[in-house]
């Protein structure tokens, strides 16, 4: 159906309640409505349920109102009148769960100050946010104008006065400047990060002139491109200086019943050290709170997406709990939760004033849009378009195949060309609307297809349901630079442990000139045991290595002329020469057998990697490759692959296993632990569903007959893949024709199995995954004498993770999952 949505844009006061909306449309919908608000200098902010759907948006609404521009451009006479660039901003969650003891992570605090920054000077056209966002009690307005400050080339600036302006604006002064509220300052350069901005910057001062000003890379610290102001937001949603510590001290006194020196808190923001959670006593730093509804123009319209009572109530459910639980904590005193928070009594008062959309799941009649039927590929058949073609037939809409990225569009642009169906490149959605062509493939980041207004927009949810979704990379700035990871010994920060070639570890303390009688001449400046120092000409730089062995704070200095560094150096030849020897034997074995030469369908093998539910990162992709490489060359392989867990070493050996499996040759997967092992089961099992590939696991969690079978099925050859534990190892098993061995952190197998594992290497093709490498595997890899490649690239939607060692108790358990399932995460619980 045809919606006018002009028509129905609520007045100030009034609620209108939207059609049903399937998959993206609402985000069509919502873009179309924005230029429209836009056009007359009016605002919408859109108030989700979850913040899973606050993202989605982000990325979907200014892709909408960039095509609808364009074909308003490509329609108007004169299109110098109409708008364009509609600003999107997320104003996003804490991310922390109520009176929690950790704080947000700077980079939220700096997206929501950037947020409030430009709305509060009207950049803002589309403001999306979680409504558990909108219930938080913020500061005033006034706060943020009154602690924002530029710079601007030309201006004179006080060295000592800038420091202590940003350390009370709650910026951190560091070595090395890579997230955002730290600063550093090195002779005539000062690195800032300010808070909301994207970069960090470089300033270049002249005596007290500000020369220049760059922008500047955190990852290489390599200077971008010049700029000639920077504007600095607070470092933090509260103010530090001496004025709002008093007023807070005095507050927390009337607030809170006893002596209030007992607490850490009272007594840390006394020292001007801002505790973790102190987010949670903002109100005490300010004479009255604000709340959203204080920083949006009067004219604003909103969006209620989704069940947002019923997400207010479970907020409020347990945030009281929480209160409940922790309001008995001597040590630290809590706020009432109506101090910190608006009530959905609250909320739904302050919305009221505002014209308002209400989208959400309903049984009504009218739609906005239709959901896309079943057109899902089905490689079950000879033909897995064949739904997509019957589609194709009985409708009349143009349709648009939406790829997640430039990488998927050209890897379905040939899936399409190979089953024979023709369809036409869209370079946007104004191309779309232009053409006569019945079917177009585009690059569009669109969460679920829908059909609306005579086209119908089909994304990989719906192309490959059934067989896992495909999540859309990040932009990647390129393949991950291995050598510099690994090998770069440039970046010495002072305190960093060293090593010197003749004296062993030292401490580096930083560059010091001294004449002794030929010039001046710089010498870095090391420090060993007993308080002893050596001072090393620049020009001898060669003797001097970085440490890489415990902790840098737990590195243990050696005495000079003690003589505890030969000793050293005596054991670790020891070693050396037990490690050469094993080497050399084993590499002996290796070159007088030639390996396999595996052989595969290059269509059988893409028709199996299209069944990864997710996009290759680079990384990924290129360890992929290398196994393949290694695996077709002849040469026996023995690679290490090293990632992060969660990073897709598994795909990795799905691919491996494939290529084996296909060229004939049995393959076995040894897991550490039982629990690994039936998980890889799993996986196994799932992914080579659809071909002809008998898998069996052998472990503890299978019975005495299984195991029987499968032990038959590798000694006559009728099992392809067999997972397990060290079980893989014992002396009665036999393989017919085993051609490929993984195994999956190595470290972690007993010293027995080790030594069946060196046979091994010997024989087959090996390849090792890993999370933590130990250093002689690692350092085998390095010097290249096992082949080496590094996952490092995150998947996208991957979150990042921190690790605590905690004495157990069911206290923290709780604690551990509820944060993790508040930001979206997983739980798994091993106990």
């Amino acid at each position: 159906m045809h919606f006018d949505l002009e028509k129905s844009l609520p007045k100030p006061g009034v609620r209108f309640a939207f059609p049903t909306v399937h998959g993206s449309a609402d985000a069509y919908a919502l873009a179309h409505a924005a230029l429209t608000l836009k056009s007359r200098q009016q605002m919408l902010t859109i108030v989700v349920d979850n913040a899973t759907d606050a993202q989605r948006l982000l990325s979907e609404i200014p892709w909408f109102a960039r095509q609808q521009e364009n074909e308003a451009n490509a329609k108007s006479k004169n299109s110098l009148n109409m708008q364009s660039n509609l600003h999107c901003h997320l104003l996003p969650d804490w991310e922390t769960l109520p009176y929690d003891t950790f704080s947000p992570h700077q980079d939220l605090v700096s997206e929501r100050l950037a947020t409030l920054y430009e709305i509060q000077n009207g950049h803002c056209d589309v403001l999306i946010l979680p409504v558990t966002t909108a219930l938080v009690r913020m500061a005033p307005p006034a706060f943020l104008a009154a602690y924002t400050f530029f710079f601007k080339q030309g201006e004179t600036l006080d060295e000592a006065c800038l420091k202590s302006q940003l350390t009370l604006a709650g910026y951190s002064h560091v070595t090395q400047v890579v997230s955002p509220g730290e600063y550093s300052v090195r002779g005539g350069l000062i690195d800032i990060f300010p808070m909301g901005s994207m970069l960090p910057y470089r300033i270049d001062m002249f005596g007290d002139n500000i020369e220049t000003i760059r922008t500047f890379d955190a990852d290489t610290q390599r200077s971008l491109y010049p700029v000639k102001e920077i504007r600095l937001l607070p470092g933090r949603e509260f103010p530090m200086d001496e004025m709002a510590r008093t007023a807070f001290r005095s507050r927390w006194r009337e607030v809170f019943e006893g002596d209030p020196s007992q607490y850490a808190i009272y007594k840390d923001i006394g020292n001007g050290i801002a505790s973790v959670g102190i987010e949670y006593y903002l109100p005490l730093f300010f004479d009255g709170t604000a709340t959203l509804f204080e920083y949006l123009p009067s004219t604003t319209t909103f969006a209620l997406i989704g069940d947002i009572n019923g997400a207010i109530m479970r907020f409020w459910s347990d945030t009281q709990s929480r209160y409940k639980f922790l309001k008995s904590d001597r040590e630290r005193p809590l706020l009432a939760p109506e101090m910190i928070f608006l009530s959905d009594e609250d909320f739904f008062k302050l919305v009221k004033p505002y014209g308002r959309w209400i989208i959400q799941a309903s049984d009504s009649a009218l739609e906005l849009s239709a959901p896309i039927p079943n057109i899902a590929v089905n490689r079950r058949v000879d033909d897995p378009l064949t739904n997509l073609r019957a589609y194709l037939l009985q409708s009349n809409l143009r349709v648009l195949i939406c790829a997640e990225s430039n990488g998927r569009h050209e890897t379905l642009q040939q899936y399409f060309n190979e089953y024979n169906l023709p369809l036409t490149l869209a370079e946007s959605f104004a191309d779309f609307i232009t053409s006569s062509a019945k079917l177009m493939l585009g690059v569009a980041p669109l969460h679920a297809g829908f059909e609306l207004n005579g086209m119908a927009f089909i994304t990989e949810t719906e192309l490959y349901a059934g067989s896992g979704r495909r999540i859309g990379k990040k932009k990647q700035e390129g393949a991950t630079q291995v050598e510099s990871m690994v090998r770069d010994l440039s970046e010495l920060k002072i305190g960093d442990p060293v090593v010197h070639i003749h004296h062993g570890i030292g401490r580096y303390m930083g560059l010091t000139t001294m004449d002794l009688g030929e010039g001046e001449t710089e010498f870095l400046h090391l420090e060993y045991a007993k308080d002893t120092k050596l001072y090393v000409p620049v020009a001898q730089l060669h003797v001097i290595s970085c440490y890489s062995g415990a902790s840098p704070e737990d590195a243990p200095l050696h005495a000079l002329g003690s003589g505890q560094w030969e000793k050293a150096k005596r054991r670790a030849a020891q070693q050396v020469r037990d490690t050469a020897a094993e080497l050399l034997n084993l590499h002996a074995h290796r070159a007088l057998r030639q390996g396999h030469t595996f052989e595969y369908s290059t269509r059988d093998y893409a028709t199996f990697s299209e069944s990864f539910g997710f996009e290759e990162t680079a990384d990924q992709a290129a360890a992929i490759s290398a196994v393949i490489d290694d695996m077709t060359s002849g040469k026996p392989m023995d690679r290490l692959i090293c990632g992060d867990v969660g990073f897709g070493k598994t795909e990795v050996a799905l691919r491996a296993t494939f290529v084996a499996v296909l060229g004939g040759k049995q393959v076995a997967i040894l897991a550490p632990t039982t629990l690994l092992a039936e998980q890889h089961a799993q996986t196994f099992a799932d992914r080579f569903a659809d071909w002809p590939v008998k898998i069996a696991e052998l472990s503890r969690f299978r019975s005495g007959k299984e195991i029987t079978l499968a032990m038959k099925g590798m000694a006559d050859g009728t099992l392809d893949i067999v997972i397990g534990t060290h079980k893989l190892l014992s002396d009665d098993v036999k393989f017919a024709r085993l051609g490929l061995v993984i195994i999956d952190e190595e470290h972690r197998f007993g010293v027995r199995q080790k030594e069946a594992l060196k046979s091994l290497r010997a024989e087959v093709d090996v390849l090792t995954l890993t999370a933590t490498p130990i250093p002689r595997t690692l350092g085998m890899a390095l010097e290249g004498l096992r082949d080496f490649s590094i996952i490092a690239t995150a998947p996208q939607k991957r979150l990042a993770i921190k690790t605590f060692v905690r004495s157990e108790n069911e206290s923290t358990i709780r604690e551990a999952c509820l944060r993790e399932l508040k930001r979206g995460g997983q739980v798994y619980f091993l106990h």
